[in-house]
């Protein structure tokens, strides 16, 4: 038995490798790639091809650093043990996915009910598919997340490009350092994670399969996001809309989004059940009551998933505009969760170990990287800012019933 299912009673069986990978589908492709083709239209072709592919390769490093970290470590489980970070980064995501099932629900019932109360119905929903401990009994519904969100995506493609034919994307825009900072934050989220790696390496039935795991991740988001972007935004030009699926007509938008309810909804449980987790083995770890069935290992499993759920609606209330709740995740969390932490940890490996050229060279990407977090970060809070107070002065107002497709 490995060290870190010594320290997981949730580690998987057999399968594992498998569901971490459908796992990880869910949690970076899900969402992020709905928002890449309103980044394309504020980039253009050529600047947004190149974050995409150099965020994708810096990812895929920081992604491997932190392989190595845990392997270092293996009683590391979430992030949380690694820096003292609690879990608001998943509840951030979470409000993300209440506030696309409330978009779903106003384009499939043409705004049919307030805006509140669909995000509500979400909330609930995704709360009782939460209620399972263990990750093997939620992991299944894998395939139909991933199915669903290539699916929705590709209906859109052949949408736009029947509906469109004669819009044309610009090989490079001009956009205003606000606009253009908020459309790289775009990118930065669909990239954004990382803080699940830990969680889900300590479940593994072998932790040194995650690099083929990590590559096989990053390599397939990374194409769905160049096609996405790229095709989507070349039909429809300066009319792209954001979640990307808006950007069909009406009767095509309902049934992308119909048919992506699957991602919408899973993709939230599942984020929701690696957040919970980080609570729930902090509070009753060096105890047997992880794996008990008393009513007060599994009340308070059901609690922490009772106030995230809440919290997470709130925040989808407030924040109530695709674009803009996004780009506050890359600022605030994915900066450093992707990025930052990853270069601090490499050097905290790598402490009086930089007796190669390639040790310094890696030494200075590494500082660099952190760095950028602080760039995305400090330039991302004041973008992200402005735009949410855009959003406050039109009908996007927090804890608004006005439609916010």
């Amino acid at each position: 038995m490995t060290a870190s299912r010594l320290q997981d009673p949730f580690a998987g069986e057999e399968g594992s490798q498998v569901q971490y990978r459908i796992m990880k589908w869910w949690y970076s492709i899900s969402l992020g790639v709905l928002s890449l083709p309103s980044s394309m239209a504020t980039l253009g072709f050529v600047p947004g091809c190149i974050l995409i592919l150099v965020l994708g390769a810096l990812t895929t490093y920081t992604g491997y650093v932190l392989g190595q970290f845990k392997l270092c470590h293996p009683h590391i489980h979430n992030m949380s043990d690694a820096a003292e970070h609690r879990s608001f980064f998943f509840i951030f995501l979470m409000g993300a996915h209440i506030l696309t099932f409330s978009i779903m629900m106003n384009t499939l019932t043409n705004h049919g009910a307030c805006t509140l109360i669909f995000g509500l119905v979400g909330a609930i929903l995704c709360f009782v598919l939460t209620l399972s401990r263990r990750l093997q009994e939620v992991s299944y519904l894998g395939w139909i997340s991933s199915l669903s969100i290539f699916a929705s995506v590709l209906i859109t493609i052949v949408g736009v490009g029947i509906d469109s034919p004669n819009a044309k994307g610009y090989a490079i825009n001009h956009p205003s350092l606000l606009s253009g900072f908020s459309a790289c934050l775009n990118i930065v989220i669909s990239f954004a994670g990382h803080l699940a790696f830990f969680s889900v390496q300590s479940e593994l039935a072998e932790p040194k399969d995650f690099t083929k795991a990590l590559i096989t991740l990053q390599v397939t988001d990374t194409s769905l996001y160049l096609v996405t972007a790229v095709v989507i935004y070349y039909y429809t030009g300066a009319e792209v809309k954001t979640p990307a699926l808006l950007s069909a007509s009406p009767v095509v938008s309902k049934v992308a989004f119909g048919i992506a309810i699957g991602t919408i909804v899973i993709a939230g449980v599942i984020i929701a059940h690696v957040g919970a987790k980080t609570i729930y083995v902090r509070l009753f770890r060096g105890t047997n009551r992880m794996n008990e069935y008393s009513l007060v290992s599994y009340g308070s499993w059901v609690l922490i998933v009772l106030i995230l759920w809440t919290i997470a609606w709130i925040i989808a209330s407030a924040i109530p505009v695709f674009n803009d709740l996004l780009s506050l995740l890359a600022a605030a969390f994915g900066s450093w969760f992707s990025f930052g932490l990853e270069g601090l940890f490499w050097l905290h490996m790598n402490r009086g170990k930089l007796a190669s050229k390639r040790k310094i060279a890696l030494a200075i990407l590494n500082f660099v990287l952190v760095l950028i977090a602080c760039l995305i970060c400090g330039m991302g809070l004041w973008a992200t800012a402005k735009d949410i107070s855009s959003s406050a002065k039109n009908a996007h107002g927090a804890f608004s019933c006005a439609d916010n497709r």
